[in-house]
């Protein structure tokens, strides 16, 4: 089974790659500034944000660097939020292309995690600019060998999208409701994810509420490293790579046993 899975993928990786470079080109058709977007938006809501919680609620975290822990909750949230709106589309926007011939189904919300991850990883062109030029002796926050780490952060994120993509564009097909019903569930779902405040100003009796959700601890594996300057601890690297495959293996499942029925509903 694995064997035809990775023939499969490779028969077809010629199609996926035309598709994350034409999403990619998409998003920046007509667009002044075109992928200095991805650098700027990341910034821009960082500063509003910190002004926001700075000035206005006086909100402060002694010792730690806050703009660069607001960014880092800032690019991973919107990596995924951004990504899987886009997949939970992707199958119902190319049903042409699923009518006229045969093609893997799961190539389509593929290419949206793919050809967002470039914006992803273009987003740490900030991130690391504002480490630099921020950094202090107060606080831990500076780039050590630790960071050779932090792609194992990227691929938990990215396999836990990849399986929540699945799973919305699986739903899509046969409940067109669900592109209302989830943008609700973003907006609650960023405001359950610590991106603007610590875990610890909340009552202890819902902490543990907040950290059923997998984003947590992929948030904290990052600021770990890049805040504290600490090697992530056991529980976080195993609640990471349990919920981001298990979260993957779910969403694959599903949409392979359902792709089948996708021609009738599209």
């Amino acid at each position: 089974m694995i064997n035809n899975i990775f023939a499969n993928f490779k028969q077809y990786k010629f199609l996926l790659k035309q598709l994350v470079i034409r999403d990619f080109k998409v998003k920046y058709k007509r667009s002044f500034l075109g992928v200095i977007w991805s650098l700027l938006y990341p910034l821009l809501m960082m500063s509003v944000l910190a002004i926001v919680f700075s000035n206005i609620f006086k909100y402060s975290m002694p010792g730690v660097n806050y703009l660069v822990y607001l960014l880092i909750g800032l690019t991973f949230f919107q990596f995924v939020s951004e990504t899987t709106n886009l997949a939970m589309s992707s199958v119902t926007t190319n049903a042409p292309l699923i009518n006229k011939l045969y093609v893997p189904k799961y190539i389509f919300p593929l290419s949206k995690v793919f050809s967002t991850a470039i914006n992803f990883f273009l987003t740490l062109i900030p991130l690391y600019l504002i480490i630099i030029f921020t950094g202090s002796a107060e606080t831990k926050c500076a780039i050590t060998v630790l960071h050779l780490l932090l792609p194992f952060s990227y691929i938990f994120l990215f396999l836990f999208t990849t399986g929540i993509s699945f799973i919305l564009s699986t739903i899509a097909v046969f409940l067109r409701d669900i592109f209302y019903i989830y943008g609700i569930i973003v907006t609650i779902w960023m405001y359950f994810t610590p991106i603007m405040y610590d875990i610890s100003i909340i009552s202890e009796n819902l902490q543990p509420f907040l950290k059923l959700n997998p984003l947590y601890w992929y948030i904290t594996f990052a600021r770990d490293i890049i805040l504290h300057n600490q090697v992530p601890n056991t529980l976080t690297w195993i609640i990471c790579a349990t919920s981001s495959i298990l979260i993957f293996a779910i969403g694959a499942l599903l949409f392979k046993s359902k792709q089948d029925k996708f021609i009738y509903y599209v």
